[in-house]
């Protein structure tokens, strides 16, 4: 089972030096806005590969009035057995390093194969009232957490589009050189919006009867879809008979797309569709408190499909999820973290909200830069104590 044993933070965000032992399975921060729990959660988010919850510049990261570097170490207990992770920034330049067990990775995927989290913020709450690329990020977080080379085939077809789009805009199509560049992009997209797309429905389709089989029961059920035509052509087609009409779509539409200045056609162009499958309400029209409901279920049942297919459950980074929702969603949501064996780490304002979890779970006040352990919760121990940056 993965399992945090210890989180050192150094100059990262509100934290000048931090060491925190988790001696519960379930970890409670609450606080004022602003007192630091999001930047806990953020910590443990950026050790395993990707951006973080927040999705922040380097740059961004370093405690005000700090040196300007940071750090991230963090001990777990994993299923090859004790394991030292880090982050930190470069003092050179604008990028993270990682360290596991002291030394460089030969990749991030290295560590992506001993540790695991998902992770839910309130700006979700927002997903399915702005623009499709959020949802889209969304989707793909979800199956990178267990196919990494999706991350990949995504950055390798972006790069294709971006180049097409710019060979397009500068009316370079007309020449056998172009035609033949062109062709080359264009296969390349294609190539690898069918390899993404197809994840994307592996992902959609293994969620759905994970929630089908597991949470229906506590949360609203829901249904994921994809509005994707490279999709709706995969479940019906061949792979390769998809790459010949998305490559054939592209050549064919080589005028319009200059015109327009954007490619039409490729996996940018996915949608994620969610509906509470028990009143057909796509989560587009629903309230508020339910769209919360369902993202909770997705994000819990993804926990479980993680934990399915790696053999461990992942860490459940939990920030604000009790706001929106009422008296008895909140009382199901505690029922399912007491029964899941996912270490979990929840945020709120309140802490007579995570009462309930008294029995279960650690709880801390957050500001300054400490966790004060509140007595009516399990006993924990915290001290500040910085360490070095990773070199």
């Amino acid at each position: 089972m993965l399992r945090l044993s210890r989180l050192t933070l150094t100059d990262f965000r509100s934290y000048a030096g931090l060491t925190w032992r988790p001696a519960a399975r379930i970890s409670v921060l609450y606080g004022p806005n602003g007192s630091g729990k999001t930047n806990l959660l953020e910590a443990l988010s950026l050790l395993v590969p990707g951006r973080g919850l927040r999705g922040a510049r380097n740059a961004d990261l370093p405690r005000q009035g700090g040196p300007g570097s940071w750090a991230v170490n963090a001990r777990f207990h994993t299923e090859q057995g004790e394991t030292s992770i880090g982050t930190g920034s470069d003092a050179d330049a604008d990028r993270r390093l990682f360290r596991l067990d002291g030394t460089a990775p030969r990749s991030q995927a290295d560590i992506a194969r001993l540790i695991a989290a998902v992770w839910l913020t309130p700006q979700m709450d927002r997903l399915f009232h702005e623009g499709l690329s959020g949802r889209r990020r969304f989707l793909d977080r979800l199956v990178w957490a267990l196919e990494p080379g999706h991350a990949r085939e995504i950055a390798a077809h972006d790069t294709a589009v971006h180049s097409r789009n710019r060979l397009l805009a500068e009316g370079r199509q007309g020449g056998s050189h172009d035609r033949s560049w062109l062709a080359g992009l264009e296969d390349a997209i294609a190539r690898h919006a069918v390899s993404a797309s197809a994840a994307r429905l592996s992902l959609a389709t293994r969620l759905n009867a994970q929630i089908e089989s597991g949470l229906a029961r506590t949360f609203p059920p829901a249904r994921i879809g994809l509005a994707c035509a490279i999709a709706e052509r995969l479940e019906s087609e061949p792979a390769l008979a998809v790459e010949d009409w998305l490559r054939a779509g592209l050549e064919a539409d080589r005028a319009r797309d200059a015109a327009a200045g954007t490619t039409a056609l490729g996996a940018h162009r996915t949608d994620l569709l969610l509906t509470d499958v028990s009143t057909s309400t796509t989560a587009a029209l629903a309230s508020t408190g339910q769209q919360k409901a369902l993202l909770i279920g997705v994000i819990l049942a993804h926990a479980g499909l993680i934990a399915s297919a790696r053999g461990f459950a992942p860490l459940l980074l939990l920030d604000e999820p009790a706001v929106h929702l009422d008296a008895d969603r909140r009382a199901a949501l505690w029922d399912v973290l007491i029964s899941l064996s996912a270490q979990t780490i929840v945020t709120g304002t309140d802490a007579d909200t995570f009462l309930p979890l008294a029995a279960q779970a650690e709880a801390f006040a957050t500001g300054g830069g400490d966790l004060l352990p509140d007595g009516r919760f399990i006993r924990s121990e915290t001290e500040r104590t910085p360490v070095a940056t990773p070199r």
